[in-house]
């Protein structure tokens, strides 16, 4: 298991830049397997919206990955060619450098993020992924449009984004919050998000599942829109 782990946001203006990233899905991924000290990546399309529709978004792609260390991470990300193309061709681009602070679950079977001992006071990076049971499918998404309206006026959220591992059964959400408490007030106040938990540990929806927390060690980039002066509050 890793301690350091980064998410990267690239947004893609224009046909051609867009058609590229698109291609990137399938053939970035053995460009990513061959850097040195990558330990375990994946490759996201985005949402619509309040970043959690069906409906993908063909402008903005991310890329997660965890190394042995945050200083290992930056200078590989800064060499490597298959992130260097990406952010040539990106109109914005963002990465998070981040220290896992809890997690429980696990990744096609696997147990990504290793966890540091310490409690994030200041902003907070979350990381949920689920793999649906495929007669859970509708019902799901059938619940997501009022709880992406509830994070969209939520006030506390800083930023969030639904990320597609594959379309409508392997799922991921990340959302970064000011402090602990205003993450489990939305997470756990009454509403349509506790419901659906509720659903899913009563009805068993998933087949498997990750929740991660981490600490936000750095930011390098920037999205529009993004507050970046609240994650370093």
């Amino acid at each position: 298991m890793s301690r350091a782990a980064t998410l990267s946001f690239f947004r893609f203006e224009g046909a051609g830049a867009r058609s590229w990233a698109f291609g990137q899905m399938q053939f970035a991924r053995r460009h990513l397997r061959a850097i040195q000290d990558l330990e375990f990546y994946k490759l996201f399309g985005t949402g619509t919206g309040e970043g959690f529709d069906l409906k993908p978004d063909f402008g903005q792609y991310a890329i997660l990955g965890t190394w042995p260390s945050h200083d290992v991470a930056q200078a590989r990300i800064a060499e490597a060619a298959v992130f260097g193309r990406y952010r040539d061709r990106a109109a914005q681009h963002w990465t998070l450098h981040l220290t896992p602070l809890r997690c429980w679950g696990s990744w096609a079977g696997a147990e990504p993020f290793a966890v540091q001992d310490g409690r994030s006071e200041e902003a907070l990076a979350v990381l949920t992924r689920a793999t649906l049971k495929p007669r859970n499918i509708r019902n799901f998404w059938r619940r997501v449009p009022d709880i992406s309206a509830r994070i969209g006026a939520n006030k506390d959220v800083i930023f969030k984004q639904g990320l597609g591992e594959v379309p409508g059964t392997n799922q991921v959400t990340f959302s970064l919050w000011p402090d602990l408490d205003a993450m489990r007030a939305f997470a756990y106040g009454d509403g349509p998000h506790k419901d659906a938990i509720a659903k899913v540990r009563e009805q068993g929806w998933f087949r498997e599942e990750l929740y991660a927390r981490f600490r936000i060690e750095r930011s390098i980039g920037g999205l529009d829109g993004v507050d970046m002066k609240r994650l370093a509050a």
